[in-house]
């Protein structure tokens, strides 16, 4: 393992050279400080955190490589070209990756200049890795969604149980686990799973965002009450529902009625994703309205509003979506909107999350007849998944065959990843000599190799991202003739043409097994299920509550018990509104509003003209009348009847 021999002035440099900041956030120096001396760390740090610079800081502080393990493809991907536009060398290894291209990348990490390698949890089991682990220097093992640990936890993966095993081969590596979201026994799960050494430290920063304002609002009419609330609220937002085709229908409505919005989902192709992720963040576009797929590594400040149409199914994944709202610490907000049929639909989604176990082995044999995979074959092979056709071919409930699939992942079966793109690649993997007596033999393919050896640095040593239409425009061919040269090369033996893939892949991690070999662990199976009921318990209560702050109720719920009352979500408003006597309450609105007929004005010049009311109950009611959007207050805090 590397020395730490980093201080604060170190760091501070490296934070000024590469992220331009004068200083760190909250809890970010102290994290890099244990790292440095060693210490076993958990930083939980809210969306939008910073917690990448946890990690980063300290490894380039440091002699040798970062390990970075991460369950999200896109993610890896987007902070390896961040890191890259950086001026700082990084790679990354996950699924879909063949043996060759998987190999150049070890071979670059230990002998090249590479400050991180960034690793899917799965691949650090497979024999090539472990067979090149102990040529690595590493510095810092850095586990993020490390909540993926603990079978407690809302996103429970299997392969992070075995994170762990790196112990054995690097046991002085201090070991930074990161999360955004864990409540106390995940907390805990994490820290004995990942064989925190005594002495570890933990660090949480407050859950609690002083600038954005919880609502909760039950509605007959959803539409009604979401048209209300993003043309009061100034800015961009994110809508979150449960259904690809809700987005669609959403975004629509929306723009029918004059906002500018599009749909996302995980199964648009990625370039169109692209696009309209784009779109967004450069304010072409001002509302996105997405599943769950949207948002994940997005650092977008400026969103004012993040709106729930549908009731999501834990807190964790709540809090998450609702924190990419404000994160410039400007006022934001986030509201959930529900009705008690959904409650009561939310309540029998344990028995559809956690399918009887008979029925989960039909979904194994059927998937396995699918993917014509033979018995105690298929171990490692990744597949094109189509879940609808699969469901439909098998005659299979769509719900059923999902959650079975999920549960046969945390049997650690098998692996799905719906959100997947891997663009082409090429590497030779012939040398210059042999290369050259090719071209002598078959010069009609010579046009294609030098247009690959001129656009592409590095091509003999590491696989090389390449876009066959941009190639083909080069080299002056179609792409149909393009894509025909380089399959016949890769046939050949003269290069490693990996194709574009842009389709959900499922990968075995175990052979097929026989219908009774399949043996799920029954009681891990129940306390998740169990664990499961209990986490949608707490989210029905924050939904229900007219009493409890609720910024104050989901910091509770992460066990962060320093979180005081916030002042600004719909219950505390409620709250303040019902100290001031019924005809005060009165006379201050009407004042107000009578005040603000002729033109706008600003709260300080409100609080002078009403001089014979207390500035903290005039202030209760301007709340109180922003929240039910009889008054508006813009960016510079003018504000105005609506």
């Amino acid at each position: 393992m590397a020395e730490h021999s980093a201080g604060l002035h170190q760091i501070n440099s490296i934070l000024k050279e590469y992220w331009g900041f004068e200083n760190f956030r909250s809890l970010q120096e102290e994290i890099i400080l244990s790292v440095l001396a060693g210490k076993d760390t958990l930083a939980l740090l809210p969306t939008g955190g910073g917690k990448s610079i946890c990690f980063q800081v300290p490894a380039l502080a440091s002699e040798g490589i970062c390990l970075v393990i991460s369950p999200l493809i896109a993610l890896m991907k987007d902070q390896v070209e961040n890191l890259k536009k950086k001026g700082i060398p990084a790679l990354a290894i996950y699924s879909g990756m063949s043996f060759i291209e998987t190999k150049k990348i070890l071979l670059n990490a230990i002998h090249g200049n590479y400050k991180f390698l960034y690793i899917s949890p799965e691949r650090l089991e497979t024999k090539l890795f472990l067979e090149y682990l102990p040529a690595f220097n590493v510095n810092l093992i850095a586990v993020d969604e490390a909540h993926c640990v603990s079978q407690w936890g809302y996103d429970f993966r299997p392969p992070y149980l075995r994170i762990s095993n790196l112990r054995e081969q690097l046991p002085a590596v201090p070991i930074l686990a990161l999360t955004a979201s864990a409540t106390k026994i995940v907390q805990d799960d994490i820290c004995r799973k990942l064989l925190f050494a005594e002495g570890y430290q933990c660090f949480q920063k407050s859950f609690a965002r002083p600038n954005l304002s919880y609502s909760v609002f039950s509605v007959a009419s959803k539409q009604h009450k979401l048209l209300e609330i993003l043309k009061n609220v100034k800015g961009c937002g994110i809508v979150y529902c449960r259904t690809r085709k809700h987005t669609k229908e959403i975004a629509d409505l929306l723009n029918m009625h004059g906002l500018s919005a599009d749909f996302y989902h995980a199964g648009l192709g990625n370039e169109e994703r692209t696009r309209k992720q784009s779109s967004w963040i450069n304010n072409q576009v001002k509302i996105i309205v997405s599943t769950n797929a949207f948002g994940m590594g997005i650092d977008k400040p400026d969103v004012r509003v993040v709106v729930h149409y549908d009731v999501p199914d834990c807190l964790e994944n709540y809090y998450q979506e609702a924190g990419r709202a404000g994160r410039d610490e400007k006022r934001a907000y986030a509201v959930l909107l529900y009705n008690d049929r959904e409650l009561e639909d939310l309540k029998l989604q344990s028995d559809i999350r956690y399918p009887k176990q008979e029925e989960i082995k039909i979904v194994y044999t059927a998937l396995m007849n699918y993917l014509q995979v033979p018995v105690y074959s298929g171990e490692g092979n990744n597949y094109d998944f189509d879940l609808a056709e699969f469901s439909r071919r098998f005659k299979l409930n769509i719900l059923t065959a999902t959650y079975s699939i999920k549960i046969l992942e945390q049997e650690d079966l098998l692996s799905f990843n719906e959100v997947f793109f891997k663009p082409s690649t090429v590497v030779f993997t012939s040398n210059r000599e042999e290369l050259n007596d090719f071209e002598k033999s078959y010069p009609e393919l010579g046009i294609v190799i030098k247009g690959l050896l001129r656009s592409y640095e590095g091509i003999f040593d590491y696989p090389a991202t390449i876009y066959e239409s941009q190639l083909a425009r080069f080299i002056q061919i179609d792409v149909p003739g393009l894509k025909k040269n380089l399959e016949e090369l890769n046939n050949r033996g003269i290069i490693e043409y990996s194709i574009q893939k842009d389709k959900p892949q499922l990968t075995l991690l175990h052979g097929r097994l026989y219908n009774d070999q399949v043996q799920l662990n029954n009681d891990s199976y129940l306390n998740r299920k169990q664990q499961y009921e209990l986490r949608l318990t707490s989210l029905i209560a924050y939904t229900k509550t007219t009493s409890d702050c609720r910024s104050q109720f989901i910091a509770h719920y992460f066990a962060d018990a320093s979180a005081g009352k916030c002042g600004i979500c719909d219950n505390c408003i409620n709250a303040r509104s019902n100290a001031i006597s019924k005809q005060e309450f009165e006379y201050i609105s009407n004042r107000i509003i009578e005040i603000l007929k002729p033109n706008p004005l600003s709260s300080e010049e409100i609080l002078k003209i009403i001089s014979n009311s207390k500035k903290d109950k005039i202030w209760e009611v301007i709340n109180y009348l922003i929240a039910e959007k009889k008054i508006v207050a813009d960016r510079d805090g003018i504000i105005k009847i609506l």
